[in-house]
């Protein structure tokens, strides 16, 4: 039977290919469902979730490579890249804005930023230069300054899902889980910004394009994604708070509302050119901290339920449909060359980004506040690529011309795979060896929390005057910073929320499981 006339059979066919495509994606979801939950039953965390749902997509795609099916499974399981950035990758998004937790993030706000923007920059620049500079010196393959920029950027776009499983499985020092949390969700905002406005560079003026218009550029995407985002979420708890929706019987209106406001804000980003994934993630993050405490509490349960079925749906789908990409794609497998160097080069870019930004954050913190350096390592260890990378790689093989945007997309899926599954697979062990997992650090899990809004300055001396001019800034910037959780708790909590007493304090528990009684110790 010949496959080219197979692919375009009548319509009855084409509707019995669909079904059949679509019966194999759900049966892989379930049969990655099953298989996660045995993992985790067994504490087996040498695979995690993730990395069974990529394996499973492996095998799949390389049965279907085999038999004849090919080209007929393929038709359906071909996604557009508009599939993934309008289904897939907001609710992944949103969720993780949403379940951030928001004392441990905002009294290690300075740390997070720092990391998210000032290091994803910094890594995403050492990527890209020493991609090009591997290139000029005949290592890899030659591409030009601005597209080894592009590859940078949606490299840098950490996705540590399976190190966040395992730290909630093992209970881990909670600024350490918000470090790792918070960077990893503010930085695929970041990487899209880089992106997209490298990509916005190349296609404009390829001769030299100003430094400063660029900046303007990424300013404007990042600034104006997120006050969309932060403007959103503000509506809606004021929305909640007056509209009265809190009856019983209106329990299903409140709801609806509240699970389409995420997408609003996304659609209203895209709309205006701006970024969807910025906004939502902000959306989420406002969402969490003023609307979630209008709702009845009904609603708040169904709510955090619903989006967290939706979004390990997605993942899981994600991880999926890369195993089985790898499997099916015709990769350029020629340019392993590329593959390698450029783990090794992002190897470098995450140790630079860590370690350079932590010393910063060190200058500034007091002595009992600062980042420990095997929570550094720890860091430095969780920079997973996932989801978010192989969406902006699939996204580059259309941006790109000759071939180049293939050799990022190969790039990126290898990339993608190796570290789930050899970083994701060793991570238990990882944490274990350093020490930052298990029950030894009931006694750090409160620091931070109160001993941030009065700063203590350091009080010994320090040395040169440069140093204690920069230190100075830092502090300044550290003030201002918990300052900001001052106007919160004064200003923006009263006027967006309905107040009911202590109750969002309940809802702040990252840990559910493990750490319920130390944490509430100190709420």
């Amino acid at each position: 039977m010949d496959n080219s006339t197979a692919e375009k059979g009548s319509p009855g066919q084409e509707q019995q290919a669909a079904g059949v495509g679509i019966l194999l994606q759900i049966m892989m979801l379930v049969l990655s469902f099953v298989v996660g939950h045995v993992l985790r039953r067994h504490k087996f965390y040498y695979l995690p979730e993730a990395s069974a749902s990529l394996l499973i997509g492996l095998i799949v795609g390389g049965l279907a490579n085999i038999s004849d099916t090919e080209r007929s499974i393929r038709a359906w399981f071909n996604f557009h890249e508009e599939f993934f950035f309008l289904f897939l990758l907001p609710p992944i998004i949103f969720q993780s804005g949403f379940s951030l937790s928001p004392k441990p993030f905002f009294s290690n706000f300075g740390a997070i930023v720092t990391f998210a923007i000032f290091g994803t920059f910094i890594a995403s620049v050492v990527t890209g230069v020493l991609v090009y500079l591997g290139g000029l010196m005949y290592l890899m393959y030659k591409l030009p300054f601005v597209e080894c920029l592009m590859f940078g950027a949606l490299i840098s776009a950490t996705d540590p899902v399976t190190v966040l499983s395992i730290f909630q499985e093992l209970g881990t020092d909670m600024n350490l889980y918000a470090l790792v949390f918070g960077e990893s969700v503010l930085n695929d905002a970041m990487a899209i910004s880089l992106y997209r406005t490298m990509s916005v560079v190349r296609s404009n003026d390829p001769s030299g394009q100003n430094f400063f218009m660029v900046i303007v550029r990424f300013l404007e995407t990042f600034v104006g994604s997120m006050s969309a985002g932060v403007g959103v979420g503000f509506t809606s708890a004021l929305l909640f708070k007056y509209a009265g929706l809190d009856i019983d019987n209106l329990q299903n209106l409140e709801c609806c509302l509240f699970v389409l406001f995420p997408y609003f804000s996304y659609m209203l980003a895209e709309g205006l050119g701006l970024s969807g994934i910025v906004s939502i993630l902000f959306t989420g993050i406002v969402m969490k901290h003023y609307t979630f405490s209008n709702l009845s509490e009904n609603s708040q349960h169904f709510v955090s339920d619903f989006f967290h079925l939706i979004s390990s749906l997605a993942e899981t789908f994600i991880f999926i449909y890369m195993g089985f990409d790898i499997a099916m794609e015709k990769h350029s497998w020629s340019h392993v060359g590329f593959i390698f160097f450029s783990i090794l080069f992002i190897a470098i870019a995450r140790a630079v980004n860590v370690f350079s930004c932590a010393y910063l954050i060190n200058l500034v913190r007091p002595a009992h506040r600062q980042i420990p350096s095997k929570h550094q390592k720890a860091l430095c260890y969780s920079g997973l690529r996932g989801a978010m990378a192989f969406a902006l790689a699939l996204q580059s093989v259309h941006d790109l011309q000759e071939g180049h945007g293939q050799i990022i997309f190969t790039a990126t899926t290898a990339i993608v795979v190796l570290t789930v599954l050899l970083i994701g697979g060793s991570t238990g062990t990882m944490l274990e060896a350093l020490q930052v997992v298990g029950d030894g650090h009931d006694a750090h899990l409160g620091e931070g929390f109160e001993g941030n809004n009065g700063y203590v300055p350091t009080s010994h001396e320090e040395d040169e005057t440069t140093g204690n001019k920069l230190r100075m800034k830092l502090k300044e910037f550290h003030r201002s910073a918990a300052s900001f959780s001052e106007i919160d708790r004064n200003y923006l909590t009263p006027f967006f929320t309905s107040q009911n007493g202590d109750s969002e304090d309940e809802e702040d528990d990252p840990m559910p499981s493990s750490r319920r009684g130390v944490y509430h110790g100190h709420s």
